[in-house]
Formats: C-alpha cells, sequence, structure tokens
C-alpha cells in the first residue's frame, strides 16, 4: 500500500491544532508545525475511536466564538 493514511495496520497519532480540528497521522512521520500530538501512538482504529469520543463539535474554535459572542 502507497498511502499510509489509509493502511489499516500503520501507528497513528491523533493531532489537534489551534482551532480544536483533529487528524490522524502516521507515527513515523514528524508533527507538522501548528499541531500537536494529543493521543497515540496506537492502532488506526483506536485512534479514530478516540477522535470519534473527543471531536464532538467539528466548527472551529474561532467560529463557536465569533457565533456565541453574536
Amino acid at each position: 500500500m502507497d498511502n499510509p493514511f489509509d493502511d489499516q495496520d500503520t501507528t497513528f497519532r491523533v493531532l489537534v491544532n489551534h482551532e480544536g480540528q483533529h487528524c490522524l497521522w502516521p507515527a513515523f512521520a514528524d508533527v507538522p508545525d501548528g499541531w500537536e500530538s494529543a493521543y497515540g501512538p496506537a492502532g488506526r482504529q483506536t485512534c479514530v475511536e478516540y477522535v470519534t469520543a473527543h471531536w464532538t463539535d467539528l466548527r472551529p474554535r474561532s467560529l463557536v466564538a465569533r457565533m456565541e459572542a453574536s
């Protein structure tokens, strides 16, 4: 398999950015600027479950703040 994001056997991390958005990231790759590791390394399915449990509001934090200020 060429794409590690599609590989069920790859070990991942869950990354979070300043907007609270989550993503799966292969554990072997460096964490890109603007993101921090929130969970892992772990198997893909475990990371997906973490994202499902912790990223319940998909709106970016800045949008939530603007909506609450209105």
